[in-house]
Formats: structure tokens, C-alpha cells, sequence
């Protein structure tokens, strides 16, 4: 009975270590040389009833910024199921500016997926909403997702194959559900291919910077981040960039 006890306890604790990776040392990884688009990035915020404020702003923040910084820059907006009023979890209320069929929908680049209230439970089971970031992430350049913003993008399955992360209380129930995944803990956020997922909260700035400076160079990540007053430097980040 101990040896099979101490069997279970050793399969258990060998497959904790798989799906749940400590940080890498940031400060070790080289940014690589900035893509500097030629053409206008489009930016996608999907937003639904119950979107978080901080998720939302702060990355919107940062990319709508690259208007002062780059050329060309970026064009941001929103996209929801339809164009009624949406209300945040903190009671905003924001008109998007277009819906999941809008004929007008621009190409998206940039799909960026906020955390909202029900990101974990009944959002995951709107096929309207994981059709559109399905499609859409596909065929975006990046994609990124704020907190529990993961969790619909591993419905999605664009995260299949991918390390991630997500808000640090959700992880446990993040890998339940798809315990497929490789999940890191401990970082502000996961780069892998062209998903960005990340922690959320005050944090959500990080994984927007990052993806500046990886598009249009240092000099451009840093002027966004001293015009909002953010001391940037992407060494002093805790994040993972898994290898091509």
C-alpha cells in the first residue's frame, strides 16, 4: 500500500511540473530585431458585458498611443457581438465601434481579449463569441489576452500547442480545464508564437509595451511608456518567450 501510495504521489507531483512552469530569468532574453510594419496595424479589442476595466484601458492605452510614436501607427478599436451599449464590471459604458458581422470590420492584425465577469463560465459557452475569436485569431498577426481573456482563447483552441499564462488565482482552475496546456506561473506574461497571454490587473501594460517594442523598436516602447509614465525596461519584466 505505501509503494502504491508513493507512486500516485510521484505521478501527481511529475505532471504538476509539466503543466505548471517556473519563470525563466527575463533579464537572460534578447529582444530581437523590431519588425517595423510597413503597413497600419489594426487593433481589436473584443469586449462583452462584464469586461474589466483595467484589462480593457490599459493595454488600449498603450497601442492607441503608437499614434504619437510610430509611423505608420496603429489604428484601434472595438468589436462586439453587436453595437448596443456595452457595460464593464465597474458599470462604463462604451458604444463598440463595430459588431462581430459588421461588413466594415476592418482586417484585424492585433486581437487583443480583455478578462470580463463571466470569462471563466458562461462566456466560454457563447459559440458566438469563440466563433469570432477563433476566426479572427487565426488570421491575426497576434493575439493577445489580458487574465482570464485565456481562457477564451483556449476554448478557441488558439492556445492549443502554446504556452501560457493567466490571472495568477485562476491558474489552478485554468489547467483543470485544459489540462492540455503548459501554464506558466510567476510572470507577467507568456510570448509564444504570436500569442501574447498575460496575468492582467495592473500588469496588462507589460504584455502591450512588449509587443510595441517587439513591432516598432525600443526608442517607441519607451516614449509610449514615458508618456504615460510607466518606468519601462523589458529586462526588469518577468516573462517567458518560448524559441521558434
Amino acid at each position: 500500500m505505501k509503494k502504491i501510495g508513493l507512486l500516485i504521489l510521484s505521478i501527481l507531483f511529475l505532471h504538476g511540473c509539466a503543466n505548471n512552469q517556473e519563470p525563466s530569468n527575463s533579464s537572460d532574453i534578447e529582444m530581437p530585431q523590431a519588425i517595423m510594419p510597413s503597413e497600419k496595424y489594426n487593433v481589436a479589442f473584443v469586449i462583452v458585458n462584464g469586461v474589466y476595466n483595467s484589462e480593457l484601458v490599459a493595454p488600449m492605452d498603450i497601442l492607441h498611443h503608437t499614434v504619437y510614436h510610430t509611423e505608420p501607427r496603429m489604428k484601434v478599436f472595438t468589436v462586439a457581438p453587436d453595437t448596443t451599449l456595452i457595460t464593464t464590471f465597474e458599470g462604463l459604458k462604451i458604444k463598440p465601434d463595430y459588431s462581430f458581422a459588421s461588413a466594415q470590420l476592418p482586417d484585424i492584425n492585433v486581437l487583443v481579449v480583455p478578462s470580463a465577469e463571466h470569462s471563466m463560465s458562461s462566456d466560454l459557452e457563447n459559440d458566438e463569441l469563440i466563433n469570432f475569436v477563433k476566426e479572427k485569431g487565426n488570421a491575426a498577426n497576434y493575439v493577445m489576452s489580458l487574465c482570464d481573456g485565456a481562457f477564451v482563447l483556449a476554448q478557441a483552441g488558439l492556445v492549443d500547442g502554446k504556452e501560457s499564462t493567466t490571472f495568477p488565482s485562476d491558474i489552478d482552475a485554468y489547467a483543470q480545464r485544459f489540462p492540455q496546456l503548459k501554464v506558466h506561473k510567476g510572470v507577467s506574461f507568456v510570448h509564444d508564437g504570436k500569442l501574447i497571454t498575460s496575468v492582467g490587473g495592473a500588469k496588462s501594460y507589460d504584455p502591450a509595451l512588449y509587443l510595441s517594442e517587439l513591432l516598432y523598436g525600443k526608442k517607441a516602447a519607451e516614449g509610449l511608456a514615458r508618456g504615460l509614465v510607466i518606468d519601462w525596461d523589458i529586462n526588469s519584466i518577468k516573462f517567458v518567450r518560448v524559441a521558434d
